[in-house]
């Protein structure tokens, strides 16, 4: 599958190698070439995987991985917003100091054709890069699009990562997943247990 990441600081940097690894194509989006970020997975990274511009990366991907800071993540959905309808779009973004936490909304309003997923915001990326804990694999909720085909390659994707897909729910369940976040952060740093702190779900 081929993956536009935008962003390529610690999430989108873990989750595209991860990705490159399960024998995905990955696009890194990014502004600035010559940011540590991008000269750190040009050394650590290995595979099938390239650098372009954020325009470059949203046209590249199948799916389109939204893994900037979510104080910026308005102005490149409403900028690119025709480039976006049809793509399958995972929201990581976490705008702590907004209004709202996603671009839920922003997708509904500016391209409402986008295949919008809400995934990846509720844990730090050290949960992506080591997802196992003993012989438990943790637990990654996210919000689904109505799409069939679409829900099963994100789930795909979440796999590939190494965590358990958990679905909570549509579109109107993005306060759900995002609540995740607060509790993530109360249990890892308010109670210290540290970043490598994830969640599971025990059913009979």
């Amino acid at each position: 599958m081929k993956i536009g990441v935008l962003g390529t600081g610690n999430i989108g940097g873990t989750l595209g190698k991860k990705w490159i690894q399960a024998g995905h194509t990955v696009k890194f989006g990014a502004r600035d070439m010559d940011s540590p970020h991008v000269q750190s997975l040009r050394n650590t990274a290995q595979g099938d995987y390239s650098f372009g511009s954020i325009e470059e990366a949203i046209n590249f991907g199948e799916v389109v991985v939204f893994a900037v800071p979510g104080s910026s993540a308005d102005a490149i959905v409403t900028e690119f917003a025709q480039a976006l309808n049809g793509k399958i779009v995972i929201d990581t973004t976490n705008n702590m100091g907004g209004p709202e936490m996603s671009r839920a909304k922003t997708f509904a309003n500016q391209a409402p054709q986008a295949r919008y997923f809400r995934a990846f915001n509720s844990y730090g990326w050290e949960n992506f890069a080591k997802p196992d804990f003993g012989d438990l694999q943790a637990d990654l909720f996210y919000c689904r699009d109505d799409d069939s085909a679409a829900t099963s390659a994100v789930e795909g994707l979440i796999s590939d990562v190494g965590l358990r897909p958990v679905c909570v729910g549509g579109p109107d369940k993005v306060p759900v997943v995002d609540s995740i976040v607060q509790l993530w952060f109360s249990l890892a740093i308010g109670q210290n247990l540290g970043r490598h702190t994830s969640l599971k779900v025990l059913t009979d």
